[in-house]
């Protein structure tokens, strides 16, 4: 299925991993071969993602970069390295949608017929089984914008902003990459998905850009007029032993530190979604949530929101990027402040990738725990982060740092 959606210079796959939740709708969702495009950068992005939905009315597929926060507020800059170059958005209107569901597979697309939809099937049934390898080929080592005592220092700056009042929470990230770097992207995603299998992964192509993706996260989710968001905040690693694993999830939910900085979000979030809601209908429907995935629990909180069913389809996304849980608190102050002390441009990392459905519906996870490869320069990169507060212990946010990126720089070295 995943080679046969490559083999467009434009495709993207979902997969929840058959991760249970309540709000899933798909187990997966394939779109490919882009009958429209469009690709704009920071400026007038969220208008023409309206008008360009308003024209088609068709499932829309793409992603929002961290860099759109130049348009939501403006004055905003990104002016740090970028060695992958996605666009700040994009969408496509997709020639064949594949939606896998309980167990069956629906496949359409504008004008398909029943045999239009067999011929898709027989297609990626006769795919060949591709055998690359799923690790990478390079002429040179893993590298990181930041070293360790770079970051730690970066921690103990930011700490002093929050210390004078500046802030009070800051999502702070650091770059791995790869240079003269050789990679098959599909054999990547299923190595990673293998890895680190998850409720929001992704593997996006737009030309020679790639994403692949294994996020534990949701962004946002519009179901009718009821929206949602489910912020993380709150990270343990996990144990094989059983009973040490759930004192460790014990202590990640009493844990006082990693409580204030979910509320903090949760609170962003509320702040967020009430531009748009229905007044009163804000509700924080879940908190302090714990949830395991292949190699950590989290910490994550549900909040909801009702929707005027005359709002715009790209008002709460606009309204509500970049998400909290990626920037912190008060939002402006810390972008800014991310951009003074993050040595590489985030683009699509900590961005979102998602649809949106021909009824206006849609849903975007968070852009974490994601390899990204521009093909044409041979250009491989990952990001990972954490949330610094005061009481951060600058150690343990960089060992948080390799936590997350243990999966991904596994996925790569072998």
């Amino acid at each position: 299925m995943l080679d046969w959606g490559n083999q467009f210079n434009i495709c993207c796959l979902l997969d929840n991993n058959n991760y249970p939740s309540p709000y899933h709708q798909f187990e997966a969702l394939l779109a490919a071969d882009a009958l429209q495009t469009l690709e704009v950068n920071a400026g007038n992005a969220f208008p023409a993602l309206q008008d360009f939905y308003d024209t088609h009315q068709d499932w829309l597929f793409g992603h929002l970069a961290y860099d759109l926060k130049n348009e939501v507020v403006p004055g905003l800059q990104s002016n740090n390295y970028d060695g992958i170059g996605f666009p700040d958005m994009c969408f496509f209107r997709p020639r064949v949608v594949m939606q896998l569901q309980k167990g069956l597979v629906h496949i359409g697309g504008e004008a398909f017929s029943e045999q239009d939809a067999h011929a898709v099937y027989t297609a990626c049934l006769r795919m060949p089984v591709n055998v690359a390898p799923a690790t990478v080929l390079h002429t040179q080592p893993l590298q990181a914008r930041l070293d360790h005592q770079q970051y730690i220092s970066a921690v103990k700056d930011l700490q002093q902003h929050i210390l004078h009042g500046d802030c009070y929470e800051v999502n702070f990230c650091r770059e791995n990459y790869m240079e003269q770097v050789n990679v098959y992207p599909p054999a990547l995603f299923a190595q990673l998905n293998a890895l680190s299998p998850a409720p929001f992964a992704a593997y996006y192509r737009l030309h020679d850009k790639y994403l692949v993706c294994s996020s534990p996260e949701r962004f946002i989710q519009k179901k009718g007029n009821t929206v949602i968001s489910q912020p993380i905040k709150g990270t343990s690693r996990k144990d094989p032993d059983p009973v040490i694993d759930q004192q460790l999830q014990q202590q990640l939910y009493q844990s006082a530190k990693e409580r204030a900085e979910n509320v903090m979000v949760v609170d962003l979030v509320r702040n967020d979604l009430s531009h748009t809601a229905l007044k009163g209908t804000v509700k924080v429907t879940e908190l302090f949530g714990i949830y395991s995935f292949a190699h950590v629990h989290h910490m994550i909180s549900t909040i909801s929101a009702q929707l005027s069913p005359q709002l715009p389809v790209t008002e709460v996304l606009r309204t509500a990027f970049p998400m909290g849980s990626m920037t912190g608190a008060p939002k402006i102050r810390v972008m800014q402040l991310i951009e003074q002390y993050e040595q590489t441009r985030r683009g699509l990392y900590s961005g979102a990738v998602g649809y949106i459905t021909p009824t206006g519906d849609f849903d975007f996870n968070v852009v974490i725990r994601s390899m990204l490869y521009n093909a044409a320069d041979q250009y491989l990169s990952f990001q990972t982060g954490s949330a610094i507060t005061f009481y951060s212990d600058p150690e343990k946010e960089w060992e948080e740092c390799l936590l997350k990126a243990a999966a991904m720089e596994k996925t790569i070295t072998g």
